[in-house]
C-alpha cells in the first residue's frame, strides 16, 4: 500500500516535500524535483532545492539564517500551526518564486508548493522565448544591403520569422509568418528556420522546398505558412521575389511614389499539391526602400476596432528618409494607435 501511495504522489503535478524536526528530507515526490532541478531525493533542504550555500551543514551557512523556506518550516515547528506563504528562492535568473503551505503531520512537517506546474511552464516559456529571439537577426544592418527591422511577438512567443543574410553575393531578405499563436506557432516558426535553405539564391526554389518539408509534416488544412523572399543584386540594381500568400511588399521609389509588388499565390501549405513556385524580377534605382511587413502590421486594429491598414503604412513610408526612421515611425505609430497587440509585428526595410 506504501508503494501505491508514493506511486500516486509522483504522478500529481503539485510538488510536495516532508522534512522532519532536523530538516532532514524524508519524502519530496517527483514533482518537486522536477521544480527545482535535483536529483537527490534525501538529504537536508539544502540538498534538494540547490540553494547555493556551501558554508557548514544546512542550517549553518551565512545565509541559511535568511532562508526563507527553512524559516517557513521552522515557524510550523514553533507554533504547531499551518502556515502559508510566498517565498522566493535564489536571485537573478535562477531565482524561484513559490507560493507554500507548509502543515505539521504528528512528528514531521509537508511542504505544498501549490504553483509548482504553474511556475514550472512560466519558466520554460521564459526560455523558450530566449531561445525564440536568438533565431533573429540583428535589429539592423550595415553589411551588404543596409537594412532595419522590428519585431513584436503579442505573446511570449511568436510565430513571425524575419531573418537577413548574404548568398552568393547578394542579401536575401526573408518573411514567414505562420499559421495560429503562442507555443504551436513558435514552433512552426522554428520549423522555418530549420527547413528553409539559406545556401539557395532562388527564393521560389527555397519556397518550394521548404514547401516539401512541410507536407511531410502532415499537418491539418489549419496550419499554413505565408512567406516574402526578396534577394538584392546590388550590381546589377534588380530584385528577385516570390511570395507565398504573404503580404505585397513596397518599394519606395527615390524619385517619388510607392508601388506595391503584386504576387498572386498560395501559402505554404499542402492546399494545392504540385503548385509551381516561379521568380519574378523588378529593377530599382539607387535611394529606394523596400519593405516586407506580416499582416499584423496593417490589421491591427484600435481600440475602437478601426484597423491600422495599408495607406497608414505607405503615408510612413512616403516621410521616410531611410529604412531605420521608418521602422522607427512604423513602431510609435503602432504602439500610438494600437496601444496593445492581438497579433504578431513584423517589419523589415532596405535601403537599396
Amino acid at each position: 500500500m506504501a508503494n501505491l501511495y508514493r506511486e500516486v504522489l509522483d504522478s500529481i503535478p503539485t510538488a510536495a516535500i516532508v522534512v522532519d524536526k532536523n530538516f532532514r528530507v524524508r519524502y519530496m515526490n517527483r514533482a518537486f524535483g522536477e521544480y527545482f532541478h535535483t536529483g537527490k531525493l534525501t538529504g537536508t533542504l539544502r540538498d534538494v532545492t540547490g540553494c547555493g550555500e556551501s558554508e557548514g551543514k544546512c542550517g549553518e551557512g551565512v545565509r541559511c539564517a535568511y532562508c526563507p523556506l527553512r524559516n517557513l518550516f521552522r515557524e510550523v515547528m514553533v507554533t504547531g500551526k499551518t502556515a502559508f506563504r510566498k517565498i522566493i528562492l535564489g536571485s537573478g535568473e535562477e531565482g524561484v518564486a513559490l507560493r507554500m503551505k507548509v502543515q505539521p503531520l504528528e512528528t514531521h512537517y509537508l511542504g505544498v508548493v501549490d504553483n509548482a506546474y504553474e511556475t514550472e511552464i512560466a519558466r520554460e516559456m521564459v526560455s523558450a522565448q530566449s531561445i525564440q529571439q536568438r533565431l533573429l537577426p540583428p535589429a539592423r544592418g550595415r553589411g551588404g544591403t543596409p537594412y532595419s527591422l522590428t519585431y513584436i511577438p503579442c505573446r511570449e512567443i511568436g510565430g513571425d520569422l524575419p531573418d537577413v543574410y548574404e548568398v552568393d553575393g547578394s542579401t536575401m531578405g526573408v518573411l514567414a509568418d505562420v499559421s495560429g499563436k503562442g507555443v504551436a506557432a513558435g514552433m512552426l516558426s522554428a520549423f522555418v528556420k530549420a527547413g528553409w535553405d539559406r545556401s539557395e539564391p532562388s527564393p521560389a526554389r527555397a519556397i518550394t522546398g521548404l514547401t516539401a518539408k512541410f507536407i511531410e509534416l502532415n499537418l491539418d488544412e489549419r496550419s499554413y505558412i505565408t512567406m516574402a523572399a526578396v534577394r538584392i543584386d546590388a550590381e546589377k540594381r534588380r530584385l528577385c521575389y516570390c511570395f507565398a500568400g504573404h503580404n505585397a511588399p513596397m518599394l519606395l521609389k527615390s524619385g517619388g511614389g510607392i508601388s506595391e509588388i503584386e504576387g498572386s499565390t498560395p501559402p505554404v501549405s499542402d492546399w494545392i499539391p504540385g503548385f509551381r513556385y516561379e521568380d519574378a524580377e523588378l529593377p530599382y534605382e539607387r535611394g529606394d526602400i523596400l519593405v516586407l511587413i506580416t499582416d499584423g502590421v496593417t490589421e491591427s486594429k484600435s481600440p475602437a476596432g478601426e484597423q491600422f491598414g495599408v495607406e497608414r503604412v505607405e503615408e510612413i513610408l512616403a516621410r521616410a528618409e531611410n529604412a531605420e526612421r521608418f521602422i522607427e515611425r512604423l513602431k510609435s505609430a503602432l504602439k500610438e494607435f494600437c496601444g496593445t497587440f492581438s497579433d504578431d509585428i513584423s517589419a523589415i526595410a532596405f535601403d537599396l
